[in-house]
């Protein structure tokens, strides 16, 4: 499934953003293309609407933490709502990742990561 992105500034400085679709190693550059053009009005909060992303790679949680510290060296703040389950555990997984080198490379990252969200839209784990 292709990427979608939308955005609208809900208060002066404050941009929602909503990624739809699949944010993967194919299409992240759509939302960090996105993100730069945002960047450039100099919010001070963008708020990720995750309702639509159906699937998340390590390539998509890369675009979250470099705008998060973005963000962070001038004073902004991001935050994410509305997690589909199966992006909820891969954004828990990931926490848990930098005391773990448990991964030999990106592509069995991504395997774990997809096979982790497939089992949970299909109630395997929740």
């Amino acid at each position: 499934m292709p990427l979608t992105v939308t955005s609208k500034e809900r208060e002066a400085g404050v941009i929602t953003v909503c990624p739809a679709g699949s944010l993967d190693s194919n299409t992240y550059t759509i939302l960090e293309e996105r993100l730069a053009q945002i960047r450039e009005t100099r919010p001070r909060a963008i708020v990720f609407d995750l309702k639509d992303l159906t699937y998340i790679s390590s390539a998509g949680v890369r675009v979250f933490v470099i705008i998060k510290k973005a963000l962070k060296a001038t004073g902004g703040t991001v935050a994410l709502t509305n997690l589909q389950p199966q992006i909820r555990k891969v954004f828990e997984i990931i926490q848990a990742l930098p005391s773990l080198n448990i991964f030999e490379s990106v592509e069995e990252l991504d395997r774990y990561l997809a096979a982790m969200q497939r089992k949970v839209r299909e109630g395997e784990v929740e």
